[in-house]
Parts: C-alpha cells; sequence; structure tokens
C-alpha cells in the first residue's frame, strides 16, 4: 500500500525533536510521500533545504493568510523567485480565512489573487486554506484561474466542492473524517467522486480521533484511509491506489 499525505507540515519545530522516526514509522506503514506547504517567507529556506535532503518530502511555497502580519510587501516578488529557483509542486499555502474576524479582508483577498497571478504565471497548483470563504474564494479562482490544486480540509457544500471539481480542484479529507460527530464531512466523503478526492493530515494540527488531544502525524494517515473506506464501502487497497492516482495527478508526481 502506497499513500501519499497531500498537507503535512513536517518542516516546522513541532517535528524538530524526532522528525527523522515520525518519517521512518509513516514509510513503514506505507506513506512515504508528503506534499510540505509553506505558512511564511521566514520558513522557505528550511523546508526546501529538508526536502532535499529527504527522498519523498515534496515542497510547497506560499504566504499563509492566517500568518497576514508576518509576511512583508517584498514577499509575493521574492516567492516567485523562489519557486522559479526551486520549482516546488505548488503554490501554497494559500487563500483565505474569514473565520478569524481580526484578519483584513482586503489584505488577505490582495495577497491571494497576487500568489494565483504567481501559479498561473508558472503553471503551478495551488494548495488551498479556506474557511469560512469559499464562495468567495470560487468567484477569484474564476477570475484568475490557474492549472488546478487541492481544497485544504474542504468542509463545504456539496454545491461548493462540484464547482471546485470544475474548476480541476481536488478535495482534502483527515483527520476530521474518523470522528463519529463529524456527519457533514463523511456525508461529503461518501458523495463526492473517488477522483476527486485526496487525504491528508495536516500534521501537526488536526488529529485523528484516536490520538485526539495528541500532536497529529503523516503515520496517522492509514487512519483517514479507512475512515474514507468506512464510508464509501471500498476496500482499503483500492482506496489508497486512487487516493494516491489522485494526488499524483494534480501535483504531477512520478512514484
Amino acid at each position: 500500500m502506497q499513500l501519499v499525505d497531500t498537507h503535512c507540515h513536517i518542516d516546522i519545530e513541532a517535528f524538530d525533536a524526532d522528525r527523522e522516526q515520525v518519517l521512518q514509522r509513516a514509510s513503514e506503514l506505507g506513506v512515504r510521500h508528503l506534499i510540505v506547504p509553506a505558512i511564511d517567507a521566514a520558513h522557505w529556506e528550511g523546508l526546501i533545504g529538508l526536502c532535499d535532503m529527504r527522498p519523498g518530502l515534496f515542497p510547497a511555497l506560499g504566504l499563509h493568510p492566517v500568518s497576514l502580519a508576518a509576511h512583508s510587501a517584498d514577499d509575493v516578488a521574492a516567492l516567485e523567485s523562489m519557486i522559479v529557483k526551486h520549482r516546488p509542486v505548488a503554490v501554497g499555502e494559500i487563500g483565505l480565512d474569514y473565520f478569524v474576524r481580526e484578519l483584513d479582508r482586503d489584505q488577505q483577498q490582495t495577497l491571494f489573487e497576487s500568489q494565483l497571478e504567481v501559479a498561473r504565471n508558472i503553471d503551478l497548483p495551488v494548495i488551498l486554506h479556506v474557511r469560512k470563504a469559499h464562495d468567495e474564494v470560487i468567484a477569484i479562482l474564476k477570475r484568475i484561474p490557474v492549472r488546478s490544486g487541492t481544497v485544504h480540509a474542504f468542509n463545504g457544500s456539496l454545491q461548493q466542492a462540484q464547482r471546485y471539481i470544475d474548476m480541476g480542484f481536488k478535495l482534502g479529507f483527515g483527520g476530521m473524517l474518523t470522528y463519529p460527530r463529524s456527519t457533514k464531512i463523511k456525508q461529503l466523503a461518501a458523495e463526492l467522486p473517488i477522483d476527486a478526492i485526496v487525504l491528508e493530515t495536516d500534521a501537526p494540527d488536526m488529529t485523528v480521533a484516536t490520538h485526539q488531544g495528541e500532536r497529529n502525524s503523516p503515520e496517522y494517515l492509514p487512519y483517514c484511509l479507512q475512515a474514507l473506506a468506512d464510508v464509501r464501502d471500498v476496500g482499503l487497497d483500492e482506496l489508497a491506489r486512487l487516493t494516491t492516482r489522485n494526488a499524483c495527478s494534480v501535483f504531477a508526481l512520478e512514484l
């Protein structure tokens, strides 16, 4: 069984003490390929260095909307230069977060649109972070279309999901799928076309039900696979094959 964790922050400080052990345990469970999205410019060099050193780690570079205060006026130009130099697999993690009320929406939108322009100009997919803003993001994507991408931790409506799918996006499902109370997400995972689903952990955040209150880890991705199998009534091996194929398609991976 081979799985791709399409959203894992394995580069950040939460894994400094045992990163290699975590990756080894994940690999033993079939999670040998991780997409590692950036949060801010300060972490780009370290993220690229880690991915260069470790087979199976694929970088994405971007400026996260929640880290708005950490971004400078020159960061978007620097992003484009870094992408040209290092050729990551995606631009991300980018998007709009209207859940955090103190984040300026106009600034977020300007930042998001400028990064979409970078992705379009360089022809890379994007990794989207969207909270309470799916209609706004979809409208912007119609104005600034990009090649494809993933919608991280998707929890919108079935109608919104279809609009993303129509634009070539895959939808990410992870730890929340493992909680009995996550009825909306389970229903989405059951009803969406399997060709539109990718698996993710968002480690160290959004952990699975069996490790609630603990640091999340890419080694827990098989729990997400099992939860998806439970709602789809499809075998684990087949789901692993299909979701891995989906991840390879959107990020142009050759595994």
